[in-house]
């Protein structure tokens, strides 16, 4: 009745006991309860939550006159069966909705599926793969062009790596992949690296805050001193879009790279970003990723195969992009 969550020990987990008068209050005071819209038939990823379905608003009496009227209500942007995305805003983290077939979302989190994606595509995509156009919006919009050098990014056999090679290669981008896992480098060339480095050339403490100028930009994923190395060897006028910290949060560099080459740090949000720039990063994905890329980077599990799967990935043994089919199994 407090519509508080019950935990219990089962399997080996800690498992959450929610009932459904928990589930009935929580969706009653949920902030901005009165205009959220229904979804259904998720498709989602496993690595960021996002969700791609048809909006589909479902009347709570079968008098018609009702349901039009909760229709305007819950969004005067989309109608009934328009195809909708949706990433970051918390959702599957603050926000119930994720790994499910039906959710409730505000519509404001939502954007119209672009023309020439299909669902599945969008979270081959997923939100890695939005944070990747992100990045390479980032350093357009400083001014990097394919004649100002390579561009190295970090991570590389991840969601966001392997999607930034593509799209850059594909843009005419020189592109030096960094990675971790130097055995899978005919992937990485395939994808479109033009030049394969370890990542312990940039993972190790730097000896100088300066060093030769390598790239004229590039995209990191590890923060820490993977970023600090990439900072210190980027070229005069160049730009770094950094978008994430899985080496570490911390930045262990100098002013030097900034005031002797001007080179600057862009940093990266995926989840708070404004509906405009989210519409274009998804209508660019659509022009500049090679969509059969994509396919050759993608992989599907069942839901049953979370738990394993991220496990897996946390040990780094996933590249690419996953999704989920959410359809119930026999």
């Amino acid at each position: 009745d407090a519509g508080l969550a019950k935990r219990l020990q089962y399997g080996g987990y800690s498992r959450t006991r929610v009932s459904s008068q928990c589930l009935k209050r929580h969706w009653r005071t949920a902030e901005g309860a009165d205009a959220w819209s229904e979804m259904e038939g998720f498709i989602p990823s496993i690595r960021s939550r996002e969700l791609v379905s048809k909006l589909v608003i479902e009347p709570i009496l079968s008098d018609t006159s009702v349901d039009d009227k909760i229709a305007k209500a819950l969004s005067d942007e989309f109608q009934v069966g328009d195809k909708v995305l949706l990433n970051g805003f918390g959702v599957g983290e603050k926000h119930w909705g994720a790994y499910a077939e039906f959710a409730r979302l505000n519509p404001k989190w939502l954007i119209p599926l672009p023309s020439g994606l299909t669902a599945k595509q969008a979270m081959g995509v997923g939100t890695a793969g939005y944070t990747a156009m992100l990045c390479v919006l980032a350093l357009e919009k400083h001014g990097l062009t394919p004649d100002s050098g390579p561009i190295v990014v970090t991570g590389a056999n991840g969601g966001v790596g392997t999607v930034a090679i593509s799209i850059l290669s594909k843009l005419g981008y020189d592109v030096t992949a960094s990675t971790g896992r130097t055995d899978q480098s005919d992937f990485l060339m395939e994808l479109g690296a033009s030049e394969i480095i370890d990542r312990a050339e940039l993972s190790a403490p730097g000896s100088r805050p300066l060093a030769k100028e390598r790239w004229a930009g590039g995209i990191d994923v590890a923060g820490s001193h993977t970023l600090a190395n990439v900072l210190a060897q980027t070229k005069y006028g160049g730009a770094v879009a950094a978008c994430g910290l899985v080496q570490g949060s911390d930045l262990p560099t100098t002013v030097m790279p900034f005031i002797l080459r001007g080179v600057s740090l862009v940093g990266i949000d995926s989840v708070m970003v404004d509906k405009p720039r989210r519409v274009e990063a998804w209508n660019r994905l659509v022009s500049d990723l090679d969509l059969e890329k994509l396919e050759s980077l993608t992989s599907e599990i069942t839901f049953d195969e979370i738990i394993p799967t991220a496990a897996e990935m946390i040990s780094g043994k996933v590249r690419g992009r996953i999704i989920i089919d959410m359809q119930t199994q026999d």
